[in-house]
């Protein structure tokens, strides 16, 4: 949800934070009086009251940005997910205004010349397959630029993690090692037909990205209805804080943060 319906402020009670998305919707539009016609008219308020003065007095104002993406998410639900991803990308970037700024130009309105799109929970993944996560992301956002009509601002990607909650390993299958992830997966999360408790920590093999970046867009590669995907990401718990011998609580361990 949006984040001022977690954290409302002043606008706690305001109709504008009072409306949600419509399973169905009626063709041309809405009758005076109908939900679909509340709802359109909040979410209307809530754009002119909320989204436009926060772009107007902070996003407006920046000449830098990071745009963190679910890469994941959107991976283990598959190519749709990551086609419906990629239009969310081209939205993000069309509401940027691109190029580089001088003295004059950015003494009245500022312009975005460097934009950092960066894929979150690379700890979910060794970090063997992090460049393959940064070159899906690469040819995604790529695509989003074209699509947005994007120039005049240097755009880069990153695979990172705010907070690192897998270490890295390494397990015997045959005459094959295999890098793993170790960590405490969430509970109800499942793989390979097993559900973990949200307490036992594992080792976990989520398999191979793709090294032909395609693949993950090409919905004539997704596996059949009832089957597991060949790669398949769990969520896992944070790590517990550790405190050294004095009693100095340590920060919590990240990836490229």
């Amino acid at each position: 949800p949006p984040g001022r319906f977690l954290m409302p402020g002043d606008l706690e009670g305001s109709p504008a934070l009072t409306f949600a998305p419509l399973m169905t919707l009626a063709q041309g539009r809405p009758r005076s009086g109908s939900l679909q016609a509340m709802m359109e008219r909040r979410y209307e308020a809530y754009k002119t009251h909320v989204v436009k003065p926060f772009f107007r007095e902070h996003i407006a104002r920046l000449d830098r940005q990071i745009v963190l993406i679910d890469a994941m998410q959107a991976l283990n639900a598959g190519p749709a997910a990551m086609a419906d991803l990629e239009r969310a990308v081209t939205e993000i970037l069309s509401c940027f205004r691109p190029g580089r700024g001088n003295f004059l130009t950015d003494f009245f309105s500022r312009r975005i010349d460097r934009i950092l799109v960066a894929a979150t929970k690379a700890d979910h993944l060794h970090h063997e397959s992090h460049d393959r996560l940064q070159a899906i992301v690469r040819r995604l956002t790529d695509r989003a630029v074209a699509r947005a009509n994007f120039s005049g601002a240097a755009v880069d990607v990153v695979a990172m993690a705010a907070v690192r909650s897998t270490r890295e390993g390494t397990v015997k299958q045959g005459r094959e090692t295999l890098p793993v992830i170790i960590g405490t997966p969430l509970k109800g999360e499942k793989i390979n037909g097993e559900t973990f408790d949200g307490k036992t920590e594992t080792a976990i093999f989520p398999g191979d990205l793709p090294e032909k970046v395609d693949a993950v867009f090409d919905a004539s590669g997704s596996p059949p209805d009832g089957t597991e995907p060949a790669v398949r990401f769990v969520r896992f718990r944070p790590p517990k804080l550790e405190r050294t011998a004095e009693g100095v609580t340590l920060s919590l361990p990240h990836i490229r943060l």
